[in-house]
């Protein structure tokens, strides 16, 4: 009997001999933006694709895929994404409140971002009691997860796919630096820790009520937890080792536990940026998996070394770069780089290939189509991929010169 992808995820993180690299695809952060999409489907009319307006992530424009490319994609993963809810949207402006009173405005017409120039709805919070007097969104929000129990069910039922709980739209280090303000909740951390405390206390509480609601409805179901904070920037760290250890990562901890106490999961932590320096930390709040592996970050760009430092501790997900390397690759370039993070990242399984991130407009759908492609005939196992890795090894020397320039 073949192996499913399910069998064959389980094989890849848990030291196991996967038959192939798992490939995913498909969950809020990691889809297709909406023009990218329609220009895929122009190039692939015998799919008929769906779904052309189909809004997955609202704030990144990104769609929800439809079954027939996720399976002309050969994807391994289904994602079960939480409902939006509680959103409100602002009056005269092209731009909504989601459900924890953060402001967001359009940005012509192609994603939507925080709106810095509106009053943040903590930024005048003063004690820990101005904090529990907010109006909190409703974690037992029956429509948020409404459904999804049932669809997890048919999924696991009837096809081999491995199924993820995707994110909860929050974690508890940005959705504090929104709701309070970026510069003033950085200062809380240092000169208001009672607040700070208060504010990280509140988010995670509610975050770890609605994960009791969302399992109680997949947990019988699903392999895979997602979760996210961003914690780095393209240089740099967003705070300091130590801060992060003190005020952050308890609440961290906190969250990942008790997601893993509610159903047998490999947790999934989402960081963008040049974290390096926080994976060990990751790990010990019950991490399993790092995504995005963001290559074009510093200190991110050597996977070999990565997976030798941590690959026995935690698993890897992503590492194909929408940044840099995907909207200027050629083929031949493309080629070398999926060869170059599969045997970095995933000799002896441990690895899930992904674009790193959303696959923007600014992205060829034919690099895209040939993405999916190359995934598919390179990445079973055993790896034999020195011809890729002896070619084109000038591509990142390239751009590692027009970075510097």
């Amino acid at each position: 009997m073949a192996t499913t992808p399910r069998e064959n995820f389980k094989a890849a993180m848990n030291g196991g001999a996967p038959e192939w690299v798992p490939l995913d695809m498909g969950k809020h952060i990691g889809s297709i933006h909406k023009k990218h999409y329609a220009r895929l489907a122009a190039l692939l009319p015998e799919l008929d694709l769906k779904n052309g307006d189909v809004i997955l992530d609202r704030m990144a424009q990104t769609l929800v895929p439809d079954e027939a490319l996720l399976r002309h994609f050969n994807v391994d993963f289904r994602w079960l994404v939480p409902n939006w809810v509680q959103v409100t949207e602002r009056e005269g402006l092209d731009g909504y409140f989601d459900m924890w009173g953060v402001p967001y405005k359009g940005a012509d017409g192609d994603h939507y971002a925080v709106d810095s120039q509106t009053k943040a709805p903590l930024a005048d919070a003063e004690t820990p009691a101005d904090i529990d007097a907010y109006d909190w969104p409703d974690p037992d929000d029956p429509a948020q997860f409404a459904g999804l129990g049932e669809r997890a069910r048919e999924l696991y039922e009837t096809t081999g796919y491995v199924l993820g709980a995707d994110a909860i739209k929050a974690g508890p280090l940005m959705s504090a630096l929104q709701m309070r303000g970026y510069e003033q909740y950085f200062m809380d951390m240092v000169i208001n820790p009672d607040l700070s405390d208060a504010l990280l206390t509140k988010i995670t509480d509610l975050l770890c009520r609605m994960w009791t609601r969302f399992m109680d409805e997949v947990g019988p179901y699903v392999q895979i937890a997602y979760v996210t904070d961003d914690l780095g920037t393209q240089t740099s760290l967003l705070l300091s080792p130590k801060l992060y250890r003190k005020r952050i990562k308890p609440f961290h901890t906190q969250l990942h536990q008790h997601i893993k106490s509610c159903a047998d999961v490999k947790l999934m932590m989402h960081t963008d940026g040049a974290v390096l320096p926080l994976i060990e930390d990751l790990v010990e709040t019950g991490a399993d998996i790092l995504n995005p592996v963001q290559t074009s970050t510093a200190g991110m760009d050597d996977t070999a070394a990565l997976n030798a430092k941590f690959g026995g501790h935690i698993g890897f997900h992503g590492a194909m770069d929408v940044q840099q390397m995907m909207p200027g690759a050629t083929m031949a370039e493309l080629r070398w780089e999926i060869a170059r993070r599969m045997t970095d990242l995933g000799a002896n399984g441990g690895y899930i290939i992904a674009p790193c991130h959303n696959i923007g407009h600014d992205i060829a759908p034919e690099t895209t189509l040939a993405f999916f492609d190359m995934v598919q005939k390179m990445g079973r196992y055993p790896l034999a991929l020195d011809e890729a890795l002896a070619t084109n090894a000038s591509f990142f020397e390239r751009l590692n010169r027009e970075g510097a320039a």
